[in-house]
């Protein structure tokens, strides 16, 4: 054990950042549980080192206090959760907190997780569960197989940041935020999930460079948040929608996504205002492009471009070069792409926008609709 505290101790040196020689620097490995390292954590904080190695969990692991940095030595660092009564890898909150307590009262500052591996099992719950906690960073983290969501962040308000993580075929989300504020999600890679991210009940979600791919749900739920904006993410193969607004969403920009052939539509505005949907690329989605419903109005459509696979004709200009169209097992027809649906909706801008041999109408309306206004947009027909 000796030994392996040195070897533990000299590979942290040269991985990790410097670290203040008045810090508390405690080795998981000169412990007899992880349990007992992270309670040895003082108030003032400090850094809980977990070597190497497959741990185990029956309950989750506690940190209980805050400016501390719970590390590892990438999936090496594998913890293991065993609980079957829906209980998180990781829980960080403080036991003396009160949830009435305001963001500068109780709560636990700057608590960071970071390269490590945590797997569940379809009983579990969150890979890493945060209550309250502000400042909190969770990066470089590979999550996988919880019965719950991968990270569910719990009124989290001040400045949460997510990056540069792998969140995979987990039960839930695999991020969940809820009465979040100021969030960072950047860099992320989402595979098999339920859904991938959801944001309730927030504001100023900067969500953008994740890839997400193959969920069992939808991609991005957002629910009752303003001030966001999702650019530069690839949406693809959601077998629900990529992205959903609900719930009084005001203020959101969608930008320069990809969303890539998902099988119930890509963005759909259920309850969403003032809100700017521009440069995105719809390939391949199913049914419905975009979907603006009656709860909705003040929206703007603008500079997208919606298509199926035509890449261009034969060198004689005769045959249509595409993706083959016929009728697989799961799809009827494999290059079916949709457009625009307008759901007596109000003050609606579509301008600019390109339709590209699509399945149906480029632009529906059902019911009344008022206040649409239509300029410049492209159609061509198959």
């Amino acid at each position: 054990m000796r030994c392996l505290a040195i070897i533990t101790a000299i590979l942290f040196s040269l991985v990790q950042p410097a670290v203040s020689a008045h810090a508390t620097i405690v080795n998981a490995a000169d412990y007899p549980s992880l349990q007992d390292a992270a309670d040895a954590i003082p108030a003032s904080g400090g850094v809980l080192q977990i070597p190497p190695g497959t741990h185990h969990l029956q309950t989750p692991l506690r940190i209980k206090t805050g400016d501390t940095q719970v590390i590892g030595f990438g999936a090496s660092t594998n913890l293991i959760n065993q609980n079957t009564e829906g209980l998180p890898a990781i829980l960080i909150e403080n036991p003396a907190f009160s949830a009435k307590a305001t963001p500068s009262q109780e709560r636990l500052w700057r608590v960071s997780v970071t390269n490590l591996r945590i797997t569940g099992n379809a009983k579990s719950g969150a890979g890493i569960e945060a209550r309250y906690i502000e400042e909190i960073h969770i990066h470089s983290v590979s999550c996988s197989y919880n019965g719950g969501d991968g990270f569910h962040l719990h009124f989290c308000y001040e400045d949460p940041r997510i990056n540069d993580n792998l969140l995979t075929y987990n039960k839930k989300c695999g991020v969940s935020l809820e009465g979040c504020h100021d969030i960072i999600v950047s860099a992320n890679q989402f595979e098999e999930n339920q859904d991938a991210l959801r944001c309730i009940d927030s504001f100023n979600l900067t969500m953008n460079g994740n890839n997400i791919d193959d969920h069992l749900g939808n991609g991005v739920i957002i629910e009752d948040t303003y001030g966001s904006v999702l650019s530069g993410n690839m949406i693809e193969e959601c077998q629900g929608w990529a992205i959903i607004l609900d719930r009084d969403c005001y203020g959101i920009t969608i930008s320069a996504n990809v969303i890539a052939h998902d099988f119930s539509g890509g963005i759909d505005l259920r309850d969403a205002h003032g809100c700017a949907i521009s440069a995105n690329t719809f390939t391949l989605v199913k049914k419905t492009g975009i979907a603006v419903r009656s709860e909705s109005a003040s929206i703007t459509i603008t500079g997208n471009n919606f298509c199926d696979t035509w890449v261009g004709n034969d060198a004689e200009g005769k045959a249509i070069l595409r993706r083959d169209d016929s009728p697989t097992k799961t799809e009827a027809n494999p290059n079916e792409a949709a457009g625009v649906l307008l759901q007596a909706c109000q003050q609606v801008v579509l301008s600019g926008n390109l339709f590209s041999r699509l399945s149906n109408a480029a632009i529906i309306e059902e019911d009344t609709c008022r206040d649409i206004i239509r300029n410049g947009n492209a159609i061509f027909k198959r």
